[in-house]
């Protein structure tokens, strides 16, 4: 997957290698890790938004396991690709805070018995039938519906018939007045265009999952080094 890089820190030489990045950060200077940062933004915001599932917890993660490894830093040793370190850290912190909510969580009885006019509701609430989820279900719908209109029409009508409508092969074959060996064929057929119609959106789409925009990047960044400079953890300009 592409690493973002996007708006360089410009105090530093673009040459600068990453032994030599990380040496300089270690010893505090700010715009070498602000390099690193900018680097691997992508890259630790993914990983972490696969566990937490959440694009503003992601962020957080981020800036938690950025600032764990720039104090971590000066022990860095190179035993694995700074990508791979960064990414561990990262991980660890995002696991950590799944393992904390878990703990956190009200036991059933405790829940059932509860006063609390929130909790009662999210017991109560019908499976499926929250905003989040509706959106979801009508987003694909509509890539369902705009991929069974590319079918060619014979396809598409035996498809529909089929599969949405749920009618029988011999049904089918009444309807439309074709053989139901026809049906099957064209069936069969329909769901195998439909699967590679949707493989190839998903993966288009895919390049896009979770995107990680300028804006985002320049906010973590911002974050990390506001931080830093409270810890101490960068000592020049």
């Amino acid at each position: 997957m592409p690493i973002m890089r996007d708006k360089p820190a410009g105090r530093l030489p673009g040459s600068l290698s990453e032994p030599d990045l990380v040496a300089r950060a270690a010893e505090g200077d700010e715009a070498a890790f602000e390099v690193i940062m900018r680097r691997h933004n992508q890259l630790l915001f993914r990983s972490a938004r696969s566990i937490v599932r959440s694009d503003t917890e992601a962020e957080d993660v981020v800036q938690e396991a950025y600032l764990r490894a720039w104090r971590a830093l000066s022990g860095y040793r190179a035993q694995s690709r700074l990508a791979t370190w960064l990414v561990r850290i990262a991980v660890n912190e995002a696991l950590g805070r799944l393992r904390r909510k878990s703990a956190e969580v009200i036991p059933l009885e405790a829940a059932m018995a509860s006063p609390e006019p929130e909790i009662q509701a999210a017991l109560t609430e019908a499976p499926g039938r929250s905003p989040e989820q509706a959106a979801a279900r009508a987003q694909m719908r509509t890539l369902m519906e705009a991929r069974i209109d590319l079918l060619p029409d014979a396809f598409r009508t035996v498809f529909v018939l089929r599969a949405v409508e749920e009618l029988s092969v011999e049904d089918v074959a009444q309807a439309l007045d074709i053989p139901e060996a026809t049906v099957r064929t064209r069936f069969f057929r329909a769901r195998s265009l439909l699967r590679e119609s949707i493989a190839q959106a998903m993966d288009v789409a895919l390049d896009e999952a979770f995107a990680f925009d300028g804006e985002r990047c320049d906010r973590i960044v911002a974050g990390v080094l506001a931080r830093g400079r409270m810890e101490g953890l960068a000592g020049k300009a």
